[in-house]
């Protein structure tokens, strides 16, 4: 049954695939404090005669980026993943990344991912884990289950 309703940040619930984009080994990820999420429209535009003037535009394309900013969580299968990625290029870097709402509804999609800080800080700090899921190729969106009341 779907939410309605305001919600707290801590509702949403991300996986990350630990076994790149084979299987189906989505894990969740420790010690993860915050994220943002970021849509990029590619907009094409074109000016008509019979629009005098008027520009016309159409979103024609789309991608998204999810960032992640925590703690460095050793042991725990997300976070190992992650952070274990910082050294990797190319194809190694490719996963599924799946985004539960607090809704119900779920986003899931093949993603590159770039992690920008596996660790570091001052002596008393504890280390963190960033990192940015970025889309590759169109993803799944599974509305949540509404209840139906009589």
């Amino acid at each position: 049954m779907a939410k309605t309703g305001v919600y707290p940040v801590y509702e949403n619930a991300f996986k990350i695939n630990n076994r790149g984009r084979s299987g189906d080994a989505l894990v969740t990820i420790a010690e993860m404090e915050s994220f943002s999420v970021s849509i990029d429209g590619n907009t094409a535009e074109w000016s008509p005669l019979e629009a005098a003037g008027w520009m016309r535009r159409m979103v024609t394309g789309k991608s998204l980026t999810i960032t992640l900013t925590g703690k460095r969580h050793v042991g725990d299968a997300g976070n190992d993943y992650l952070a274990g990625l910082a050294w990797c290029t190319g194809e190694d870097c490719n996963s599924q990344f799946e985004w539960t709402f607090p809704s119900g509804a779920k986003l899931k999609f093949d993603c590159v991912v770039n992690v920008t800080n596996p660790g570091g800080g001052e002596s008393r700090d504890v280390a963190p884990l960033e990192v940015e899921i970025l889309s590759d190729g169109k993803p799944t969106f599974t509305p949540a289950v509404l209840a139906v009341e009589y």
